[in-house]
């Protein structure tokens, strides 16, 4: 079993677990309190290079990354950084994240923010909607082609911003097929053993149809790297694990956006 199935099962554990407590018809009534959202995509589609700055508390392959880090102080140096909007992991599991991360980031920041988990569910669309997100992921390598409609749809319905996120051409053609997303995220991890190659992103990316929104995802951590994304079209990028491991997060990020200086990397 790969990684990305082992989570994935795991996922759809707690679901059902989350699901028993309260129930999809108590937990939609919550809709009705819904704050105002803050566009994603339109945030990250601005000109230059995007960044989307994400709080993670650990993973699978490194273990805990910054033991004692709140929410708060995370999200408020990446705003005052300059970042373009907010990722937050909620899968519980195997990166110790919570819904609870994710309230805890819209009331400390003014960015929109995407629910970064494992989305199998609609369950999991409305709770990202009740609890204040303003994006899902949606990993095409998780869904069969008509979940990933669903979910797509669902998502939409509630006005969520969807990230698709692909890791192969084949991934790629059939996330066009399903939905056509306005919003693509290439990640350059492999889901199935957790290496990593940025190389993918620049392999993908000819296959892209213009027009598209692109997210890079994984493996990134120098101003060059980043430089390279927007020369050859990349919207945005994502980055959480080199920020996170810094001794000055706002710093680091200043630095890797190229408002302060430019070591060779972070």
């Amino acid at each position: 079993m790969s990684v990305l199935d082992r989570i994935v099962e795991a996922t759809r554990e707690d679901v059902a677990r989350r699901r028993r407590e309260l129930p999809l018809p108590e937990l939609e009534r919550d809709l009705q309190g819904r704050r105002d959202d803050r566009p994603f995509q339109e945030a990250i589609a601005r000109a230059g290079l995007s960044v989307i700055a994400e709080f993670k508390r650990r993973s699978p392959s490194s273990g805990d990354i910054r033991p004692g880090a709140t929410v708060e102080e995370i999200v408020a140096a990446y705003e005052s950084a300059g970042a373009a909007a907010l990722s937050v992991l909620t899968e519980a599991r195997n990166f110790g994240g919570s819904l609870d991360d994710l309230r805890a980031a819209r009331a400390a920041s003014s960015l929109p923010i995407l629910r970064k988990d494992f989305v199998v569910d609609r369950y999991q669309v409305v709770e990202s909607a009740v609890a204040g997100a303003d994006a899902i992921l949606l990993i095409v390598a998780a869904l069969d082609d008509d979940d990933l409609e669903q979910l797509y749809t669902d998502a939409v319905g509630l006005d969520l911003d969807v990230l698709v996120e692909v890791h192969t051409d084949e991934e790629l053609e059939r996330a066009l097929e399903a939905v056509d997303p306005d919003l693509i995220g290439i990640n350059n991890r492999d889901l199935t053993d957790l290496s990593v190659d940025v190389e993918r992103t620049y392999e993908l990316l000819v296959d892209v149809p213009a027009g598209k929104t692109v997210v890079s995802e994984s493996g990134f951590h120098a101003r060059d790297q980043l430089l390279e994304l927007e020369r050859v079209g990349v919207d945005a990028v994502l980055v959480g694990e080199s920020l996170m491991r810094a001794p000055d997060p706002e710093a680091a990020l200043v630095t890797l956006t190229g408002g302060g200086a430019e070591p060779e990397t972070l």
